[in-house]
This record gives structure tokens, sequence and C-alpha cells, in this order.
């Protein structure tokens, strides 16, 4: 098979990982004719096609997360994972960013943090939310009705963070050498049970297209990766 990583409109903050359409294709890979006309040369020769479905953030310039972000009673609000500051007005628990740095982005305009478990500019969606579930597994089911034959799923661990966002523990086997962001277990903020619901519900997905294939980047234990 051949795997492509995404290749979908996006600013390029993160090499394309921060999505503004996830049923495009970005100008600078070609056009929706292009993919097409790839999907049967791949298939002409025998091969497979997977895409990168990145179903734990968007970019911050996604319609959805424009509209977040208008206003605290926008109807796209829930649809990402806002909270109010701590009682010191900084970030409302101290989960750290795959990138280094907090996890959470203050928005000026509404007083609130968002999730960013990578970059400010990847807003992390609420999976917990049925309309963000909704519109999600519809872009598993736009890509395979093109004849996509299945999808590495980015960074499954982080799709359903402690609802309650509870502190994660220090880990005791840190060193100034390691990266920032292992200077915490992720206890809460990676590999919650929620997210083998939202795992079943994409695997239904591509249940419902004979032959297609789901493969997870998570990173972890043995235990909890299985």
């Amino acid at each position: 098979a051949i795997w492509i990583s995404p290749v979908f409109p996006s600013p390029m903050a993160d090499f394309g990982y921060d999505i503004s359409d996830y049923t495009g294709i970005d100008p600078l890979f070609g056009t929706m004719a292009d993919f097409d006309r790839l999907v049967g040369a791949v298939h002409g020769r025998g091969l497979r096609l997977l895409l990168d479905f990145v179903p734990s953030h968007t970019s911050d310039r996604h319609p959805w997360f424009r509209a977040s972000r208008s206003s605290r009673d926008d109807p796209y609000r829930d649809w990402y994972v806002w909270k109010d500051p701590a009682a010191d007005g900084g970030p409302p628990n101290n989960w750290i960013s795959e990138f280094s740095g907090p996890a959470w982005t203050r928005d000026a305009a509404s007083g609130q943090y968002y999730l960013n478990i990578y970059l400010p500019q990847q807003p992390a969606l609420n999976w917990r939310n049925p309309a963000v579930q909704a519109a999600m597994l519809d872009v598993l089911r736009f890509w395979f009705d093109r004849g996509v034959d299945g999808f590495r799923v980015d960074a499954v661990e982080h799709l359903a963070p402690d609802h309650l966002l509870r502190d994660n523990p220090a880990n005791p086997d840190w060193n100034p050498g390691m990266s920032p962001a292992d200077s915490l277990l992720r206890q809460f903020s990676a590999h919650q049970p929620d997210g083998h619901l939202m795992v079943n519900a994409m695997r239904r997905v591509a249940d419902a297209y004979p032959g297609r294939v789901l493969v997870g980047e998570a990173y972890g234990s043995l235990e909890q990766v299985m």
C-alpha cells in the first residue's frame, strides 16, 4: 500500500496536520481530479492507497474553529475543548503540549482557553459532542466513496482527554535532557477509555466498505496501546 501524508487544504503550520478542509486537496499538491487519477493508477497496479485521517484537531483557520471562537454562544463553541482559566488566571490545568509549552491557548476575546495538544494553531476537537463525531465520520465516508482503501489515524490516543481535565502527575523518571512534554505522565491527557468508543465508531464506518483498513498512531506503553 501507499500511505500519503496529509494533502488537504492547510496553512501548513505543521506539515499539513493542521487541516482547514477535510474534503479537499491543497493546491500545493494538485486537484481532486489529480487525486482521482492517482487512486485509479494505484488500483490499476494492484496496490492500495491510504490517507492520513487527523481526527483530534483541526487548523485554527478551519471554518468550524472560526465559528467556535467567534462567541461563547456560537453553535460551534462546543465543537472544541474550551475552559475557563484557573483561579490564578492561567491555563485550566498543567498539561503540556507535545511540542512544549502549555497545552492551552488563551482567547482574548472570550477570556477562555482552548486545548491544543500540539501547536496553538491546532485546536482540539471535542469528540464527546455527537455533532463532531458525525461530521468526522462523514469525512471517512467521503474518502471511502472516492475509493480510498484506508487511513492512518493520527494521534488517536488524544481523542478523548479526561472530561474533568485533571492535572497530569509528574514523571519521576524525567530529566532536563528530555522533552518538556515528558516531564508529566499523560495519565489524563491521553489513552482515556472513551477513546475506544470513538475508535469503534470509526471501525463501524470502515466495516461498511469491504476490505478497508485503519492503522492507529498511538504512542504509549504496550498496555496503553492495546
